[in-house]
Order: C-alpha cells, then structure tokens, then sequence
C-alpha cells in the first residue's frame, strides 16, 4: 500500500472570501480534484478541513483545504501529515505577490516566503521539505514586471480582493497548469514536475 498524496489548497474558508486573490491555491485544488475524478468534498470537523479522495494513475491522493484561517492552516494539515517523512509526500498549492498572475513556479525544500498559510503549515509539521505550487496573483507590466502593492495594508487589501472576471478567465489556464503539476508530482515525482512546470 502506497502512502497517500496530500494535497493541500490554502485560502480561507466562508463566501466572503470565495473568490479572493488569497485563496487561489483554494481555487485552484477544487478544480484539480474535479478533473481528476475525486469523490465528493466531505466536511470533516475533527480536522477542520474540506476533502476529497483520488486516485492519480495507481496513487490515493486526498485533497485538502483547510477550513481554518489561513495563518491556522496547518491546524487541519497536521492531521494528514503525521511525520516528517509523510511531508516529503505533501503538495501545498498557494498564491504568490511575487509571481505575475498567469504564471505558476513548483519549488521544494524552501522558505514561506512570508506567506502565513505556509509558515503556519511548517510549524505544524516541523520541516520545509515539501512540494509547493506558487500561483501568481500580482498585476504585472506589459513587459513583465510585477506591480506589486507596497505597504502591509495595502497587501492585504489587494489579496483580500477578488479577483476581476478577466482574471478568472486566465486563472482557468493556470488552474489546468496546476493540475497537470499536481498530476506529474503524483505519478513521476516532484524532480519531474519541475523540470517540466518551472
């Protein structure tokens, strides 16, 4: 028996917060787990999250989005992931200011960034080595420089937005990336799916 794939989409839970540039990872694993074929989403409130099983070629996965605050995240993914070694099996799909929007970058073995959700998920399972796809969300110049906001206000009044419907429509393609990452760090390994994705 293989060890499940844990598949973790980050934003925060209720209708306010649906279709907001911070929940993108959130977004974007409810589309993966739609195209490929998992169960239903089921509430779980013994581990404060949302999920949903797969299988991805021969692989169980379980899609996971944590249904606390995102800075609790790893609250609810703790109880997935039970050992250091099982977060090497981990994928935690999230939004980057640091990536213009329409661009997606899978890294392992890294630092949050500063972003809460991550921070609060590698305290929770007490290691950095896991795989992340890092969904851009900054406006970006004609020629491909990010605008990102300045000022901690301002970045929380711009990830606490949503997202404009020209947006969604292009988040479509990057959500289809997505999958298609998800799938390649499934079946042929997180190494693979870089090499492929970056």
């Amino acid at each position: 028996m293989y060890m499940a794939w844990v598949i973790v989409g980050l934003g925060n839970p209720g209708e306010e917060y649906e279709n907001t540039r911070h929940n993108a990872g959130r977004m974007a694993l409810e589309v993966a787990a739609k195209k490929v074929g998992s169960d239903e989403w089921k509430v779980n409130k013994a581990t404060k999250a949302t999920v949903a099983k797969a299988t991805i070629g021969k692989t169980p996965a379980v899609f996971v989005l944590p249904d606390t605050f995102m800075n609790k995240s790893g609250a609810a993914v703790v109880k997935y992931v039970k050992s250091m070694k099982a977060a090497e099996r981990m994928v935690v799909v999230y939004d980057d200011l640091d990536l213009p929007l329409g661009t997606i970058k899978l890294s392992f073995n890294r630092g949050s960034g500063g972003h809460k959700g991550v921070e609060s998920i590698m305290r929770a399972v007490k290691t950095k080595k896991f795989t992340r796809i890092r969904i851009g969300v900054s406006r970006a110049t004609a020629g491909g420089k990010i605008k990102k906001p300045a000022g901690e206000d301002e970045v929380i009044d711009f990830i606490l937005a949503a997202f404009k419907p020209t947006e969604i429509a292009e988040l479509k393609t990057v959500f289809k990336k997505v999958t298609e990452a998800i799938e390649t760090i499934v079946t042929d390994g997180p190494e693979r799916a870089m090499n492929t994705f970056n």
